[in-house]
């Protein structure tokens, strides 16, 4: 019989040591703090708002966020080294009212009672809510954005088939900003770059008054940051008054700390922590943005950590304690979603990314001792935030790639890894410079960009449900479950005959569609540009000060979005199940197959055929050629189709300004799924699809190694918005030092050879999933 101990260590939970005292406490405080809606900052950009309408927007923004950091609650928290919160009490979701109140408004009775991502609200702020609603009743993005879109496009967004709640119910992010540059100069260095070539226009000409006042707004904006800060310096050295003398110490620190960064460079290790932490939390003040992330950590902190420990001023273990102090913060913040949204983002997640390892700009391993630290501190921690993703390349330290994966052992799914092979070539083939490419970073789940020098949204544009789309071009255009016209139509699939028709129909129903998503994009985008601009995001985007531009006119060095392709599995298994069990074996008539599909499977020959889909025809991640090249060729239309459509930002400055695909739709299969019936690959209706390009649902029979060879079949060099890849893993199959060097080979082999962009394991036993659903069902 194992000791606890001994079952613990077995289980990795000794492995990379415990949560001190303190960050224990905090981490459960945190964990067990309930999550109000806070109209906090609501009511003050309604106030804003109103006082300062007649201003440009890039101001009335401006002053809106200075209004909000210089009046909103703040407070310290009893176990916290680093200081900073995003509402009235840890993870609270704040209201973005310039973006949208209707689904608020909507859902302000209801927040209780979802069966998940649930959010407590008092009567006294739904009155508060309700009390400056009135004001944002079509004056808000959501209102003026909808007004830009053409009507030939309205039924998409009536029946929601490209999935845009998101994109207009708060900010954009999907970057990380310049952190390195930040910790090296301040704010204070983005002031003086801003007021120098505010100094240089020539006001003669049109285009220096907007940008004019967009250097306004960024001077207004350094302010409140460092006034914000300050707010944090003054409670610290009075609360330092009321408690003992180490914790008194500690806030004086703080204090002294506060009074410095961000707005000056950073010096020490703490003090780089502190800033990265302010501007983290304030870019999601500014606009709640998704996937906004850390960057390429393990870089730009190193140094200050370098420095630190040779001048011995902090541990190792002090520096782990503050890493882990602030993956406990990034937990803290928080958003509420329409609950249409929260179908395609369960969880609450906000996709906080962290990377570490890679290779530097001169093309050498980067992994550091910080590395190895960022690997402790999360394992530590064990927390759904922040994301946290290994750069693999072919020559990465051995012993680091050994500690990550004893992290993913733990078993809450981290690290991803994202393969420098496949990626930097790709950027360079877009036009990324060769330096930049190498100091790209991880954005939210498996996307990519280049920290402080790409615009918004690499991907998470609209959503191409591809098994949805199947069932559009069977029925002649016309959705069936909305029963509303889609596209021209290009037959019934009960009338075609032969399986080329139906790949006909495919080719031109995906141009079509594709062509549609990019108009509702466009039209979200400029309403993006035109209404919510965020400041202190693009201060802190390379060259939005040089050109007098925000992020969205174009100010970001690099410009390339992509949408996300949903059930590409699905599709593949729907089309390999007609192709041989229609139109070549012609063991199913056309007419039963549909009676199935709209039927649910119910019937006896319904069901008969669904076994037949289900073990007679060869499925994607078995690296069936058959299938597999299937996928390939449905997915080509999409891809060269959506490269004919630049953004809006193209030619406006930015590299690029174009579109690409992308498979990391995250939980989005499962939102998507709700409005998808039944589907020929013998999927049930409303069933959640197949995750980003992995196999459906326990339909890889042929073990792991079948599965990255089908994967690496798609034309990964075209899907740059990211090739997510999920896998699941017994615990028992790694419990042997030598079980875990055959999944390193395994990932090399995939990376190396079949150049693989993106994988992730998800190590879970059989008896957890089993004790997860028991507790989900006594839950509900």
């Amino acid at each position: 019989m194992e000791t606890k101990e001994e079952e613990n260590k077995v289980n990795g939970l000794l492995y990379f040591g415990k949560l001190s005292n303190r960050m224990e406490n905090y981490r459960e405080s945190v964990l067990e703090k309930e999550p109000y809606i806070c109209a906090e900052r609501a009511l003050l950009a309604t106030e804003a708002y109103q006082k300062y309408q007649n201003q440009p927007t890039v101001l009335k923004r401006a002053l809106m966020l200075k209004s909000i950091l210089e009046k909103m609650s703040i407070y310290i928290e009893e176990d916290t080294l680093i200081v900073g919160n995003q509402a009235a009490s840890n993870r609270d979701a704040p209201i973005f009212p310039e973006y949208t109140l209707d689904f608020v408004m909507d859902e302000l009775d209801t927040f209780e009672k979802r069966d998940g991502d649930v959010f407590y609200i008092t009567e006294e702020t739904k009155e508060q809510i309700r009390s400056i609603a009135p004001f944002w009743e079509n004056n808000n993005l959501r209102a003026k954005a909808g007004a830009l879109l053409p009507e030939e496009v309205q039924v998409f967004m009536d029946t929601g088939f490209f999935g845009m709640e998101g994109k207009m119910n708060s900010g954009d992010a999907h970057l990380a900003v310049d952190y390195k540059q930040l910790l090296e100069v301040g704010l204070k260095g983005y002031e003086k770059r801003t007021l120098n070539a505010k100094a240089a226009l020539d006001l003669t000409k049109p285009e220096s008054i907007a940008k004019y006042h967009f250097y306004d707004a960024i001077l207004i904006v350094i302010a409140a940051v460092k006034n914000f800060a300050k707010r944090y310096a003054d409670l610290a050295k009075e609360t330092a008054k009321t408690v003992n003398s180490q914790r008194s110490a500690e806030l004086l620190e703080i204090s002294r700390i506060c009074n410095k960064v961000p707005y000056e460079p950073a010096e020490s290790f703490t003090e780089a922590i502190q800033a990265t932490w302010f501007i983290q939390l304030i870019l999601q003040i500014e606009s709640n943005g998704h996937s906004l992330s850390y960057g390429r950590f393990d870089q730009y902190m190193y140094p200050y950590l370098k420095a630190d420990l040779n001048k011995e001023l902090i541990t190792e273990s002090e520096a782990v304690e503050l890493l882990t102090n602030l993956w406990i913060k990034t937990l803290t913040i928080n958003k509420v979603r329409s609950q249409a949204h929260t179908y395609s983002s369960a969880g609450s997640p906000l996709y906080q990314n962290v990377t570490v390892g890679g290779q530097t700009r001169d093309k050498k391993d980067a992994v550091n001792r910080l590395s190895f630290l960022v690997l402790q501190s999360v394992a530590q921690t064990k927390l759904p935030q922040p994301n946290l993703t290994v750069r693999y390349h072919a020559g990465i330290n051995q012993e680091f790639l050994n500690e990550a994966i004893e992290v993913m052992k733990l078993g809450f799914g981290m690290p991803a890894f994202n393969n420098d092979e496949v990626i930097i070539s790709s950027f360079i083939n877009y036009g990324v410079t060769e330096e930049d490419a190498y100091d790209y970073s991880a954005i939210g789940c498996v996307e990519t960009a280049v920290p402080g020098k790409w615009g918004y949204r690499c991907t998470g544009m609209s959503y191409i449900n591809f098994p949805k789309i199947l069932m559009i071009v069977m029925n002649n255009g016309v959705d069936p479950v909305t029963e509303r016209r889609f596209t021209k139509g290009y037959g019934y699939f009960k009338n075609m005959k032969t399986f080329a028709e139906l790949e006909v129909a495919w080719d031109k129903t995906v141009r079509e569609l594709t062509r549609m998503s990019v108009i509702v994009e466009n039209a979200i985008d400029l309403g993006i540009e035109q209404e919510v601009p965020d400041i202190l995001c693009s201060t802190l985007t390379e060259d939005c000060i040089g050109r007098g531009k925000s992020i969205k006119e174009g100010g970001a060095i690099y410009d390339f979005i992509s949408g996300l392709q949903v059930g590409v599995a699905n599709l593949a298994d729907a089309l390999a199940a007609i192709k041989k069990l229609v139109f070549e074996e012609e063991k199913v008539t056309q007419d039963e197959l549909w009676q199935a599909l709209m039927t649910n499977w119910e019937s006896k020959r319904s069901q008969e055929i669904q076994q037949m889909i289900i073990h007679e025809v060869p499925k994607y991640g078995n690296d069936e050629d058959y299938t597999d090249q299937l996928a390939v060729k449905a997915y080509d239309s999409y891809i060269e189709e959506i490269k004919k459509y630049p953004n809006t930002r193209y030619g406006r400055g930015p590299v690029g300004g174009i579109r690409y695909s992308g498979t990391s739709s995250i939980s989005a299969n499962v939102g998507q799924g709700r409005s998808t019936m039944a589907t020929p690959d013998g999927c049930k209706a409303w069933a959640p699809l197949a995750e980003g390009c992995s196999p459906s649902h326990n339909m890889d029979q042929n073990g792991p190694t079948a599965v990255l060879k089908s994967v690496s079949k798609l034309p990964t060099e075209d899907i740059v918005g990211g090739v997510l890849l999920n896998q699941k893993v017994n615990p028992q199959t790694l419990a042997k030092e030598e079980d875990k060097q055959k999944l390193i080979m395994l990932l090399r082999t995939f990376f190396n050879r079949l150049k693989g962009y993106h994988i992730q394991y998800n190590v879970v036993s059989k008896k957890t999933l089993i004790d997860a659903q028991k507790n989900s069902r006594k839950a509900s």
